[in-house]
């Protein structure tokens, strides 16, 4: 299935989209794609719902992010070794973990702001993973059972607050709009290997990163039972896995980064494209 939540920011409706990529309102059987709804037994339940005898979302809704209500951003750093190279990094011999800031979170085509006197916003496109079944110590021979989905996320940077000003990640990482997720969230079982997927990026219509998943350093059955031994993870939580070379940071000979009225397209086979355009902050 591929979820999704659509309406306007902070009224979104759960919906699905059908075969034929029409819209379909799920909001007369489940509250919102979020918490419960991400287990397994709920899933299985909407799984068995025919999607030709639910309401028909007429027009071109804007998507909302495709999961509500997240406890948790979690984000994992240098994870392609090729990355971790291009930023004159080693590559982690441990998951490098940060946090992106709840607030932070926007639909997959919302405009991306610029924070105001930035000049070092950066790019990265990444696989993210939705806990669906909750933990602590979880074995890493089952995390996968821990999984509700997979979606598409951007996760916008600020290299100066990130990485010139002292401190962690997090300042860099959690401004207004740096959490782009979705276009939908897909289950486990239209991803038959999470592992083996391309995922690129473009600016202005230039391809600056192509990868694949099977590069991660740190897979994510390996993620899921690191991070559940640091923390307990719950159901919507959001993992985003890392991001393979071609940022703004790594360009050679001089960095590239992002200014306001620039377009930002990005995608992951099989869980859908977004596109945001940049602009400056309020």
């Amino acid at each position: 299935m591929k979820l999704l939540r659509y309406g306007p920011k902070g009224q979104e409706k759960p919906g699905l989209m059908d075969d034929h990529g029409q819209v379909r309102d799920l909001s007369g059987h489940v509250p919102d794609i979020a918490g419960a709804v991400l287990g397994a037994e709920s899933l299985q339940a909407l799984r068995a719902l025919d999607p030709n005898g639910l309401p028909v979302v007429t027009g071109t809704p804007r998507l909302g992010p495709c999961v509500g209500q997240v406890g948790k951003f979690i984000c994992i750093g240098l994870n392609y070794a090729d990355h971790a190279a291009e930023s004159g990094m080693a590559v982690p011999t441990e998951p490098v973990v940060f946090n992106k800031w709840t607030s932070a979170i926007c639909g997959p085509n919302d405009d991306v702001q610029i924070p105001r006197g930035s000049t070092k916003t950066d790019w990265e496109v990444e696989l993210g993973v939705v806990i669906g079944k909750g933990g602590r110590y979880i074995d890493e021979r089952n995390a996968l059972d821990h999984v509700a989905g997979y979606c598409v996320i951007n996760d916008v940077s600020e290299r100066e607050w990130q990485l010139e000003r002292g401190g962690t990640w997090d300042k860099g990482k959690g401004f207004d709009t740096f959490g782009p997720l979705g276009p939908w969230l897909v289950t486990p079982d239209e991803v038959p290997d999470p592992h083996q997927l391309n995922l690129w990026l473009e600016v202005d219509g230039h391809r600056y990163q192509n990868g694949n998943t099977r590069t991660l350093v740190f897979q994510i059955p390996a993620l899921i039972a690191y991070l559940s031994r640091c923390m307990s993870l719950q159901p919507g939580d959001v993992i985003s896995t890392g991001t393979p070379p071609g940022v703004g940071l790594g360009v050679k000979p001089e960095p590239v980064f992002l200014r306001a009225g620039q377009v930002m397209r990005l995608g992951i086979e099989g869980l859908g494209e977004q596109q945001q355009r940049t602009v400056d902050a309020d």
